[in-house]
């Protein structure tokens, strides 16, 4: 039996106890915060930032980590930065899926060196892929890139697309919901325009709101156009037959329903902890993690602790245990699985009903 289906099974029994110290069903390792690109909206990494960065560790230790990772879940995101930077990709997604044998392996790119990098594109069960446009012009500015590198990342999305099959791969985009994305000509928004590319191009997207300071943009919070489009999605993604979905939108119902009216919930950060290049835990989480209080932080290494458990017992003995209310962010990352474990039905009900949930491995499904 998968170890993240042992793990929430395991959590139903611990929220039942009212423990707040769950088991991960996906781990999100950042194997580089060095980035080839500056995101407009992006508040951590860009190339702008690179000489502020970390380095990396070497394979061998980067090693000896998914060992200590591959403990605590059989899922593993590896992201960045831009993780296709890491010289050490390929060896290191070989030693994971062949030696640890990870069950499920993520990795979340910029794409735009993919077409140099297609040899890692069999480890994968899922690729995702940051793209807010299908407009190579909007898509540079936002980018801040050189003219020709939105369209190169098209062009390379165009191409994974296409070998999914073969490698054995499901390809997902993820578009930031922001004012702009939500614009466009004849009263069709660059976001509507992404869904159809999608759907044409057998392509799972998802949605996220852009925040700032960890909070949804203020604009959205206020904007009938934000809120139309997430019922859009709702409509779009009920549409079809029973048991077979319309549109390939990977999030839940319960998603998209918060997503439109940022309603609170519970929030089980340890279900999707984030470990940054030197073998940090984030712990509970990053946004905590980043205020720099008494409830949470980066002290915890996983090398030197040399177990999972042994890191978390140190990280709750050093900053408590998880908070059980939390308002501090609305980010997919944490709300997707925190809603899935709290509401054992809705994903019962999810996994069945629609296609694009279990071909997009809701339960690991982590962006960010």
């Amino acid at each position: 039996m998968s170890n993240i289906l042992l793990n929430y099974l395991a959590n139903l029994a611990r929220l039942l106890g009212n423990r707040r110290v769950l088991r991960p069903l996906v781990i999100s390792y950042c194997v580089t915060t060095y980035c080839n690109l500056n995101c407009v909206y992006c508040e951590d990494f860009g190339a702008r930032r690179n000489a502020q960065q970390p380095a990396p560790l070497a394979l061998g230790d980067a090693r000896q980590l998914l060992v200590i990772l591959r403990q605590a879940t059989d899922s593993l995101i590896l992201t960045g930065g831009e993780p296709l930077l890491y010289p050490d990709l390929d060896a290191l997604l070989d030693y994971a899926r062949r030696t640890l044998r990870f069950r499920h392996l993520t990795l979340l790119t910029n794409a735009s060196l993919l077409h140099e990098r297609q040899d890692i594109l069999p480890y994968l069960d899922r690729l995702m892929i940051s793209l807010d446009t299908t407009l190579p012009d909007v898509w540079d500015q936002t980018l801040r890139s050189a003219p020709g590198t939105a369209q190169k990342i098209l062009d390379n999305i165009r191409l994974a697309a296409g070998y999914q099959r073969e490698a054995g791969f499901r390809l997902v985009l993820n578009c930031v919901l922001t004012p702009e994305t939500l614009s466009g000509t004849v009263g069709v928004s660059e976001a509507q325009n992404l869904l159809t590319f999608c759907t044409e191009n057998d392509i799972l997207l998802s949605f996220s709101p852009q925040s700032v300071n960890n909070w949804p943009r203020y604009e959205l919070l206020v904007s009938d156009a934000y809120r139309e489009f997430v019922t859009y999605l709702l409509t779009r993604k009920r549409q079809g037959t029973p048991w077979k979905d319309g549109a390939p939108i990977l999030g839940s119902t319960a998603y998209l329903n918060m997503l439109r009216d940022f309603t609170p919930y519970a929030c089980y950060p340890l279900l999707a902890p984030r470990v940054l290049p030197d073998g940090g835990l984030s712990y509970p989480c990053r946004p905590i993690e980043r205020e720099f209080d008494a409830h949470g932080g980066r002290e915890i290494n996983l090398l030197h602790a040399g177990s999972w458990n042994a890191a978390i017992q140190q990280a709750t003995r050093r900053y408590a245990l998880p908070p059980s209310i939390c308002g501090s962010c609305y980010q997919q990352c944490y709300i997707e699985p925190s809603l899935m474990q709290a509401h054992p039905w809705d994903f019962v009900w999810e996994w069945l009903r629609y296609p694009a949930i279990r071909q997009g491995h809701l339960l690991t499904y982590a962006p960010g």
